[in-house]
């Protein structure tokens, strides 16, 4: 899968000093927006981080098929995560970690179908304080671009895509998994953002603000198709009467 996605991107990765520390198990989280997520973490990630890395995939739609569940559990090693959230596969999660597997979790839950960062979910923050192992933080800048949602492939040319790995994060004392994944998501946020500055591309607040303005315009679109087109008003005609011809009287003819 690397070869493939490097060939078809031009892939940038920052923050690699970040990562001499980390051992297995871990959490590594990271924002979702595009199907080459998940092959540029397992292709950044050195050998010793990736060899036994397990990514959770979307159980109803990774697992619902075999010709979908065969891929992403050969390359990627996946685990089933329910979107909601449901006790027995976190339990799986946790059970992976105890064996000193190491995770790949996309806390929002889905891909962006815009490029915005939705908030993220407390699972992984909850699976780092439970079995006391660190949290991977990771930005991906660029990714949706590269292979917007509803595309099969990479967009052609080449596109950029850099990959930030963040400081190892472990929850604060009485820091609960609520408080600790807002707290993850501002600072992948943060990531994301200075090195889009960096390098000329959208940050999130473009992406956001983007979404904004194309629902205000739907809304207002919307809203004139279902106004009631007011009436016409036109004054009454005015029935103008016509004169009457009035015949002079004839004079007396002469005898």
């Amino acid at each position: 899968m690397k070869p493939y996605m490097w060939s078809a991107l031009t892939v940038h990765i920052h923050g690699r000093r970040n990562l001499d520390s980390v051992k297995a198990p871990f959490v590594a989280v990271a924002n979702h927006s595009s199907h080459v997520d998940a092959p540029l973490i397992f292709g950044g990630l050195p050998r010793r981080l990736s060899k036994n890395l397990s990514a959770g995939a979307a159980s109803d739609y990774f697992f619902q098929s075999w010709y979908k569940a065969l891929p992403t559990t050969l390359f990627f090693n996946s685990f089933p995560v329910e979107r909601q959230g449901r006790g027995h596969r976190r339990s799986l999660a946790g059970e992976l970690l105890t064996e000193g597997v190491p995770l790949l979790i996309f806390p929002e839950g889905t891909r962006s179908r815009t490029g915005a960062m939705a908030r993220f979910t407390p699972g992984a923050a909850a699976l780092s304080i439970s079995r006391n192992v660190p949290v991977l933080p990771i930005a991906l800048v660029g990714a949706y671009a590269a292979m917007p949602y509803g595309a099969n492939v990479p967009v052609p040319g080449r596109p950029h895509v850099h990959i930030v790995f963040g400081r190892p994060l472990r929850a604060a004392p009485g820091e609960i998994a609520h408080q600790f994944a807002e707290r993850i998501h501002r600072y992948v946020v943060e990531m994301h953002d200075t090195t889009a500055r960096a390098y000329g591309m959208p940050t999130q607040a473009d992406f956001h603000r983007a979404v904004a303005l194309r629902t205000a315009a739907a809304e207002r679109g919307a809203q004139s198709r279902t106004e009631p087109v007011a009436p016409v008003l036109t004054e009454p005609e005015v029935q103008v009467p016509r004169p009457r011809l009035v015949e002079a009287p004839r004079e007396a003819e002469a005898g």
